[in-house]
């Protein structure tokens, strides 16, 4: 009998201790679905209930979506509502799109309304487009239409394109024209094409042809291949060909370096 008395007593004493904490879950479940529904709410999905904001976020929301709105509209996006504009904004999104559609037609991308623009932007856009045409050219780049080049482009264009190929020629690149170098630029090619050799060959590459090295350069190469070999042999790293040790070079290599007899 005592010991159901002190039951009942210890139920008694707890309850306000479980009353809070099944509060306090409560709570916090509601706030956490409470801030999953305004962040619905800002991002437009389907499951946004506005019946569970108060009337500040209410007004939040409507700024946030009005803002929204307004950005599409300057954008140009599909889903602006030029309906929802006030008349300010709804000008200045007419004035973003304008400048849009100016900027498309000088260069060329994107999609251009030439009916839309007045004599003066058209004669700018005509200016760039000229311009943008004449850089194509020279540069070798983009959609370059010599029939379009004045007399004095056209001679400057030419001289862009001969430097370019004198460039890859030199530089050893593929789109390299020999037949339309001078006399200066075949020798500057010459020497160029030498030294991209010697370093080749240095630096034991397969692009090297010792056939094209002079005496004094095939004889500078081999003492530093022969020096090279040596510093592998004696340290034990690199590759290391034995055979090509002077006796002398041989001796010096320590005893943990040296070939296990056979």
């Amino acid at each position: 009998m005592k010991a159901s008395f002190w039951a009942v007593v210890i139920c008694i004493a707890l309850s306000p201790t479980l009353v809070t904490a099944q509060s306090s879950d409560s709570q916090e479940n509601f706030s956490a679905e409470h801030g999953r529904n305004i962040s619905n709410c800002r991002n437009g999905s389907a499951s946004c209930d506005h019946a569970m904001l108060s009337p500040q976020e209410s007004v939040a929301l409507a700024v946030a979506n009005h803002q929204r709105n307004v950005t599409d509209c300057t954008d140009g996006m599909s889903s602006c509502d030029q309906s929802q504009l006030t008349q300010a904004e709804a000008h200045e999104a007419t004035m973003a799109e304008s400048h849009r559609n100016i900027v498309n037609c000088r260069d060329g991308v994107g999609s251009c309304d030439e009916s839309k623009l007045t004599p003066s932007e058209a004669s700018e856009v005509n200016a760039a487009r000229r311009q943008l045409n004449v850089s194509d050219c020279k540069n070798g780049t983009g959609l370059c239409d010599h029939s379009k080049l004045t007399g004095s482009e056209t001679g400057a264009v030419a001289a862009a394109e001969h430097e370019r190929n004198a460039e890859n020629c030199r530089n050893g690149w593929d789109e390299c024209d020999h037949s339309k170098l001078t006399p200066s630029e075949i020798s500057q090619t010459a020497t160029a094409d030498h030294k991209r050799n010697v370093s080749e060959c240095k630096n034991g590459k397969e692009g090297c042809d010792y056939s094209k090295l002079t005496p004094l350069e095939t004889k500078l190469l081999a003492a530093a291949e022969q020096r090279r070999n040596y510093a592998a042999c004696r340290k034990g790293y690199g590759y290391c060909d034995r055979s090509h040790l002077t006796p002398s070079e041989a001796e010096a290599i320590p005893d943990e370096n040296k070939p296990l007899p056979r």
